[in-house]
Order: structure tokens, then C-alpha cells, then sequence
């Protein structure tokens, strides 16, 4: 039997624990800044997997270490989820975890505490056949990345030093491989007008109407933004509009709007705000890229702006070619190779830093943040795989 052979066998004999794994990390609830629970049901994960350190920092990241060898591989996967919307919208409980025609059902299974368990299990399964000796495999259940993507491994590399030669980013990818995403910003726009009495508007100056005449321009640039063949077009989209005055029989003094931008290949941040900024000029509006700073559950502070860079890798980067290596030794079929909808840590790991990403999880990214949330049992099984493979060949 050769190693892909003993992979797989492996695999699929600790599918139950994964499983079962999977189903009572589901049971904690842990919302952003509230992890704690869920980063101690992991960290006893890692420990029954045989880790040989395990710890989390003071962000409240859990860091699970398997070897000792000069070649770093990460394995990524963050552990907060989105709240849970309308419970009349659930079919089952969404914090049971339960464990049921082939699926485990709840939130964040899918996305995405299947991945970090997936990698888990990939850990227990290297120490099971022998780490190689070159090799040092971090697991990491990140936080607060539903709040602030990226945010974790700002901290991971910036204060705890790791900066791996390659990460396997774990959100839901259907088992495909993928390579890139665009980036995103969050932008705010205030106008100030000057107030009067309701009943004469020609002496005041209505910041709503300003803002109003920008936002229209801004959705004419959403059709003029940059496309890329791979990641596609940027866009921009008005997601606020807030105003006051000083009544409401008064012309209003105030407006703020919210822009959600999303960043395609060759948009950044200077070209996005410089954008906003020709549009709002007319109007003395101040562009503001906004911050996002909070305590984590540990009680420690962390922070970041809220500018998310575009990443891609080319699909002949060493990083991707060895996952497509790897998923045809392991599964006798080509991968597909794609890119995601929405934003993962890659935007820090890579966007920032520059270490290679390839993206590889368990469940359909359609179900994230959605009702009725849940990810394959098979799924899990082919990741843990593909996570062993991938590590034990690095």
C-alpha cells in the first residue's frame, strides 16, 4: 500500500471521529469576539489528535504544531460564524450539530469550522504513518474574521512571527482548487450641509440632496471598473445612507453613506479612494476608509484598517500545481480550479504578505451564511485527505 493508499484509508476510518468532531465544535456558538468556547473544544481536538504543541495567543487564535522541520505548511481555517438569522428559516436546529443522512448540519459547518477539523484529523492521521522530517505543519483556528478578514493573521504574522512558506486556506471550495479572490474596502462618505427652517429650504443647504447626486454618480462608476478575465469586474454599491437635522421640519445638515467596494486585479486602495474622492469633490465630501479595532475574547485589543486586498496566484505556481498534483494521486480525477465569490484570510496571508495560498474545503461556499447550513461527510473525509497528502508530499 503506498502512501496515498494509507492516506485514504486512514481517512476514511476516522470519518465518524471527524464527524462527530465537526458536530460538537457546531454546538458552540461563537460569533465573532466570542470564540472561546469553540477555540477550547479545538485545542482538545488537537491534543486527543497527538499534536506535539499545542497553544492559542493573545488574539485568541489556537496554533496547533505537528513536526519540527525547516518547510512550514499552515493550514487555515477560521472559527467564528455569522449569527443565525430567522429561526423560522432553519430546518433543524442550527446549533445541533446533528449528524444525519450523510451530512453534519448547523452553522458554521461549511463555513467553515469543517476545514480546521478536516485539518485536524489530516494531523492525527501524518502522525499515524510519520511526519516527515523536514516538515512543520501548523493547524490554525483563526478569530474574528467574519468581523475583519485577515485580521487573525495580522497578528500571526506581525506579532507571533509565523510566516509559513505555503497556507491551505479551508473555506468551502466543493473540494475544487482555489487560487485567488478579489479584495474589498469598506469606505464611508460624509457630507455637511447647512440647516434652516423647513418651510424656506433656499437659505439652507441640504446635505442629502448632496448626497444623494453622488450617489448616483458612483453608480455610473460601478459600470466603468476594471474587469479581470479571472477574478472578474470590481464594483461598488451603496449598502448606508444615514442623515440628520436639526428636526424634522428642517433642511437636513448631515448625510453619511456606506460604500461597499469590491476590488478585481489591478484595483487598490489609492485607486478606489481617488475614485470616490473626484466624484464627492463638488460637494466638499470627506472619504474616510474606515477602521475596525475590537476585543477579542481574550480580552486584548487588535486592529486594522478596513482595506482588503485583491490576491491571486497564477495556476502555475508551485503551490497550486502540487494541489493539483496531489488531488489527482489521491482521487484519479482532474480538479477544478477556480476562485471564490467573497473574501477569505487570503487577503492578509497574501494580499499583505505575500505567502502562497491555495484555497481547498469541505462544503459549498452557496451555504455560507445562509440558512439550513451543512457540509457532506464525504466532503470532510476527501479534505482530511487532500490536508495529508498535501502536508506529507510539502
Amino acid at each position: 500500500m503506498n502512501i496515498a493508499e494509507k492516506i485514504l484509508s486512514l481517512s476514511k476510518k476516522h470519518e465518524k471521529l471527524t464527524a462527530e468532531n465537526l458536530s460538537n465544535m457546531i454546538k458552540h456558538r461563537s460569533l465573532s469576539t466570542k470564540e472561546e468556547g469553540a477555540a477550547t473544544e479545538l485545542m482538545n481536538q488537537m491534543e486527543a489528535a497527538g499534536f506535539d504543541e499545542v497553544r492559542r495567543d493573545k488574539l485568541g487564535n489556537v496554533i496547533g504544531r505537528i513536526g519540527n522541520g525547516k518547510k512550514v505548511l499552515a493550514i487555515d481555517g477560521h472559527i467564528d460564524v455569522v449569527d443565525l438569522g430567522n429561526l423560522s428559516n432553519w430546518n433543524f436546529d442550527p446549533l445541533g450539530g446533528e449528524i444525519k443522512d450523510g451530512f453534519v448540519h448547523g452553522r458554521g459547518s461549511a463555513d467553515q469550522k469543517g476545514g480546521p477539523v478536516a485539518a485536524v484529523t489530516a494531523g492525527k492521521i501524518l502522525k499515524e504513518i510519520g511526519v516527515p522530517e523536514d516538515l512543520t505543519l501548523l493547524v490554525t483556528g483563526t478569530v474574528m474574521e467574519e468581523d475583519c478578514d485577515g485580521l487573525c493573521w495580522k497578528y500571526l504574522v506581525e506579532e507571533e512571527k509565523i510566516k509559513p512558506d505555503a497556507v491551505i486556506v479551508t473555506e468551502p471550495t466543493n473540494l475544487n482548487i482555489y487560487r485567488g479572490h478579489r479584495g474589498r474596502m469598506e469606505i464611508e462618505v460624509e457630507f455637511n450641509g447647512i440647516s434652516s427652517h423647513g418651510s424656506a429650504p433656499e437659505r439652507g443647504k441640504n446635505a442629502i440632496y448632496m448626497a444623494s447626486r453622488a450617489v448616483l454618480e458612483i453608480e455610473k462608476l460601478n459600470d466603468r471598473l476594471l474587469y479581470d478575465d479571472f477574478l472578474g469586474k470590481g464594483s461598488v454599491t451603496l449598502s448606508e445612507f444615514v442623515s440628520s437635522s436639526p428636526s424634522l421640519c428642517a433642511v437636513a445638515d448631515y448625510a453619511k453613506i456606506h460604500l461597499d467596494r469590491r476590488l478585481t486585479w489591478g484595483e487598490d486602495k489609492q485607486l478606489a479612494l481617488s475614485q470616490v474622492e473626484e466624484i464627492v469633490k463638488e460637494f466638499n465630501g470627506k472619504v474616510i476608509l474606515l477602521e475596525y479595532k475590537e476585543k477579542g475574547y481574550t480580552g486584548f485589543e487588535y486592529g486594522m484598517q478596513k482595506y482588503y486586498p485583491t490576491w491571486k496566484l497564477e495556476e502555475s505556481h508551485p503551490v497550486i500545481q502540487k494541489g493539483i498534483e496531489t488531488y489527482k494521486s489521491l482521487f484519479n480525477s482532474e480538479p477544478v480550479v477556480d476562485k471564490w465569490t467573497f473574501s477569505t484570510n487570503g487577503v492578509t496571508i497574501n494580499g499583505y504578505y505575500g505567502i502562497p495560498v491555495i484555497g481547498f474545503g469541505p462544503g459549498n461556499e452557496v451555504l455560507a451564511h445562509a440558512p439550513n447550513e451543512k457540509v457532506p461527510i464525504d466532503d470532510l473525509v476527501k479534505a482530511s485527505t487532500f490536508y495529508a497528502a498535501y502536508a506529507y508530499n510539502f
